[in-house]
């Protein structure tokens, strides 16, 4: 673990990524992909039907299920709505707190969002009529205020329908913005894992979008032990690093959900996993140090607070690098166990936490130990996670991917990391 990672230069993660590199749509058959692999410091390349090759047998592969929302709203302004448009994303749920609770809302929820043409937006509610399964829906959206960076917007409307069925038809699947396109039909499929589940995300954790039932099938073959969590990514993914340093940059905070069967199986696997991308990678680094902070409550376990369980155990941004100077530090086990414990004495079947983890250069990896992932934007937090997987070897990974024809960003080829 680095003394002072909060020095890092960012330039020092910069590359040239010309436009014609980042692949606009996906290949036609999704693990036809290339599939760049880094073994201990040697680079090859393969197809990405081919991965189960280069995995042993045996091991345990974590998926983030989550499943990105329909999260842009247009409305336009003026009773006969042909004043100007203004565009809402949604971020996160504000009340119901709880994804699948405000999903399931009927006649009024607020959320978090970005809003595009604010100052358009002075005040009073803007409207949408929509039909939803056969009956006619008056939407209204009122702003609350401001929440940091983004408004509270409160959503009301008249029928007995919910909150997710009105997405599914006014809302529209939010691709990156580097696509530089607009979204087509076929990304509500493409742009979705196809072991996606969990409705929550902004944006798909795209190293997962390469798996096919056939290499999923592959897997089970191979004796790969397959767990799911969930972690809902956030607009923040995309949130370009400003500063210098990166101790000026703020990490979003993204919400994780994981059930107690994975911890479990962790333990059995030693502790150790192979992630498919860096949702999970940071889902399941946060999971010790979430453990950390269990271990330290044991004596003082809660209970009856159910709404305030899990998010006690919040991973703040720099608290690994903190963590690091303690003499006495957990093993891996030691804090799964702790947090099973906390589970235990809490009566949770589901630790439903967050987590604003930076992994960046110095920092030391407890539980993934092989990597599957995208080739990320230059002078991004992604390429930072990534060049503290591979202890800086970076470049040599992005110099062959550059050099040999590999498709960059959400929609392009993978990798299989193993340092």
């Amino acid at each position: 673990m680095t003394d002072n990672p909060k020095h890092i230069h960012i330039e020092d993660f910069d590359y040239p990524l010309p436009d014609e590199r980042i692949a606009k749509f996906p290949l036609k058959e999704r693990d036809s992909s290339k599939l760049l692999v880094y073994r201990k410091g040697e680079v090859i390349e393969d197809t990405f039907c081919n991965l189960t090759n280069y995995l042993p047998k045996g091991m345990m592969m974590v998926f983030n299920n989550t499943k990105v929302i329909q999260a842009r709203l247009h409305f336009r302004k003026g009773e006969n709505q042909d004043g100007a448009l203004i565009e809402i994303f949604l971020l996160e749920p504000a009340f119901p707190v709880e994804y699948q609770e405000n999903f399931a809302a009927k006649g009024k929820c607020n959320w978090y969002c970005l809003v595009g043409n604010l100052k358009k937006w002075k005040g009073g509610q803007l409207f949408h009529e929509l039909e939803v399964g056969g009956k006619r829906i008056l939407l209204s959206a009122f702003r609350l205020g401001e929440h940091g960076t983004s408004q509270e917007i409160m959503f009301e409307w008249d029928g007995d329908v919910t909150w997710a069925e009105i997405l599914d038809v006014m809302g529209e699947l939010p691709i990156p913005p580097y696509l530089n396109r607009k979204t087509e039909e076929s990304d509500k499929t493409t742009y979705q894992t196809v072991y996606s589940k969990i409705k929550g995300s902004v944006a798909a954790p795209t190293a997962g979008l390469h798996f096919t039932q056939r290499v999923l099938a592959d897997l089970d073959v191979h004796g790969i032990d397959r767990e799911e969590v969930t972690l809902h990514v956030g607009a923040g993914t995309f949130k370009p690093v400003k500063s210098e340093e990166i101790g000026g940059h703020d990490m979003h905070t993204e919400h994780i959900a994981v059930r107690r069967q994975t911890i479990e199986k962790l333990l059995k696997h030693g502790g150790e996993a192979i992630a498919v991308g860096t949702t999970s990678v940071r889902t399941l680094e946060s999971l010790y140090y979430m453990g950390v902070m269990a271990s330290k409550k044991d004596k003082e376990a809660v209970s009856g607070q159910s709404d305030e369980l899990g998010e006690e155990l919040h991973v703040a941004q720099w608290m690994p690098y903190e963590y690091a100077k303690e003499e006495r530090k957990l093993t891996t086990v030691e804090a799964l166990n702790a947090l099973l414990n906390y589970m235990d004495v809490n009566k949770l079947d589901v630790l439903h936490s967050s987590t604003q983890i930076i992994i960046a250069p110095g920092y030391d990896y407890h539980i993934v130990r092989r990597m599957v992932t995208n080739f990320h934007q230059p002078k991004s937090t992604l390429l930072l996670l990534v060049s503290a997987f591979v202890k800086g070897d970076w470049h040599k990974i992005y110099d062959y991917a550059l050099g040999h024809d590999f498709r960059f960003l959400s929609y392009g080829d993978s990798s299989l990391l193993i340092p």
